[in-house]
């Protein structure tokens, strides 16, 4: 997978991808990630990309031209198979909330063009007719979409095939699931007054998977009560939640 990133501030990149499984995955040529200043693309000398807004109010407005250069500079060298997988993501308060659901259809794509937003946002003719993806990934304000482009990356590239050492490593994650992740632990069993439940060192395994499943289930209504609404859950969870005064819509 190739992952380019347009951005006002490239700098900000410098570490972030240089370790963990975005390094790795780069190392091993399962993805590659590549950074362009914007200012670059821009058709001022002193590379400005944003101005004031048209009918005013407050705040600079990114420009379209430099956006609109640096997404076909980087298209222009994609075959037709690679322009069908590719999608042209702008980082936005206002865009679709990031879910794993959504990381998962970027993680199938061939190519990502992630253009991170700034200053009071962006031209609205980029909206309407560059991008295919308007992503936010929560209800709150950053400085830029930088922070928010470093997200969609390593939540995509983890999911790439052998960017992590076992796919099984995936399927308990929180979120990846439906549910939040149960309690783990590991050694020692006993440390200070506290221990690890007993039904863990059991080598029980099914009585092991029910405990799992089951405090996934409280640990996502103590939480994230909202995921259960959207999950497929069996009878037996369904019993188990109404036993903690859940009430479900059989």
């Amino acid at each position: 997978m190739n992952i380019d990133i347009l951005s006002v501030f490239p700098e900000m990149f410098v570490g972030p991808f240089d370790h963990s499984i975005v390094r790795r995955a780069q190392d091993n040529d399962l993805a590659t990630v590549s950074v362009h200043n914007l200012r670059r693309f821009s058709n001022d000398r002193r590379g400005i990309v944003d101005d004031y807004q048209f009918g005013g109010g407050p705040g600079m407005v990114m420009k379209p031209d430099p956006i609109f250069e640096g997404v076909e500079t980087i298209l222009m060298d994609l075959s037709q198979i690679e322009m069908a997988k590719t999608r042209v993501i702008l980082t936005s308060p206002q865009g679709n909330m990031l879910t794993q659901e959504l990381v998962v259809e970027f993680a199938q794509q061939l190519h990502l063009i992630i253009i991170c937003g700034h200053y009071e946002g962006v031209d609205e003719r980029v909206r309407e007719n560059l991008i295919t993806d308007d992503i936010s990934i929560g209800d709150y304000v950053l400085t830029g979409g930088e922070i928010a482009a470093m997200v969609i990356t390593d939540s995509v590239v983890r999911l790439l095939p052998g960017a992590i050492g076992s796919q099984q490593n995936l399927l308990g994650d929180s979120i990846s699931s439906g549910l939040l992740q149960h309690p783990i632990y590991t050694r020692p069993a006993q440390f200070r007054d506290m221990n690890v439940p007993s039904v863990l060192a059991s080598g029980h395994h099914e009585n092991i998977k029910v405990w799992r499943r089951r405090k996934a289930l409280e640990r996502t209504l103590e939480r994230r009560r909202d995921l259960l609404d959207i999950q497929n859950l069996s009878s037996e969870d369904r019993d188990y939640l109404e036993s903690l005064g859940y009430n479900l819509n059989r």
